[in-house]
Formats: C-alpha cells, sequence, structure tokens
C-alpha cells in the first residue's frame, strides 16, 4: 500500500490535480529509509528500537565504517532493501555535519535506486 509523499521533517507534498502526493515503489522506499535513518532510537513509545540516530552522531569522531555498517544494517531491516547485492554506502565530513551518499537495489522494482543527504544541526 503507498505512502503519502512526505520527507522527513518536511510538509506534505501535493500531487498534480491538488490532492496529497502518494509514493510508492523507490520513492517510497527513499522516504521510508530516510526516516529510518534520521529517526532516534526511542523516539518511537511504540517502537523504542526503531531508528538509526544519525542526528546524534554529529560532533561526534567520524568512524566512518562503523557509520556505514550502523547504516546498512538499518536498511536491511526495510523490506523495500535488496540485501545481495548489499547497499553501497559512502559517508563524510561535511562542516558541522555527515554526507552520506547511498546506492541500492529497490526490492518491488528491482532498480537501482540511490539516495543522498546531508546530517547537519
Amino acid at each position: 500500500m503507498p505512502d503519502i509523499g512526505h520527507y522527513f521533517s518536511g510538509d506534505l507534498q501535493l500531487g498534480a490535480t491538488g490532492d496529497l502526493l502518494v509514493a510508492d515503489g523507490v520513492l517510497e522506499s527513499r522516504q521510508r529509509i530516510l526516516r529510518r535513518l534520521l529517526t532516534n532510537p526511542k523516539d518511537y513509545i511504540w517502537q523504542p528500537g526503531y531508528g538509526a540516530g544519525l542526528p546524534g552522531k554529529i560532533g561526534l569522531p567520524l568512524d566512518e565504517a562503523a557509520l556505514d555498517t550502523l547504516i546498512r544494517s538499518q536498511m536491511f531491516l526495510e523490506q523495500s532493501v535488496v540485501q545481495n547485492p548489499a547497499p553501497q554506502i559512502f559517508t563524510s565530513p561535511i562542516p558541522n555535519g555527515i554526507d552520506a551518499q547511498i546506492q541500492y537495489v529497490e526490492a518491488g522494482s528491482a532498480q537501482t535506486a540511490t539516495l543522498s543527504f546531508d546530517v547537519t544541526p
């Protein structure tokens, strides 16, 4: 079942006809991955283990290997992410934050999808 078009911390999006944008396939997968990666554990009362907590990594020494492993393990919890081949994850420090570039195969369409985002305060 498709989700509403809504990126983490953004506003709801409108479609071409003025209705709420519907997200499915790759768009839905990107939204769900981004929400999981940017949500802090224990932020959802009913799912205390949900989320990677990437915003909490800002200001700490960047261990790219550990961060890549955290991202990959969280992505594997999403049904839309194919586990083989494993997602390719590249993280790097930016001023006051972290840059992430992710390439993975979306399960429903078997398309290679990309997700790029910065985590800043």
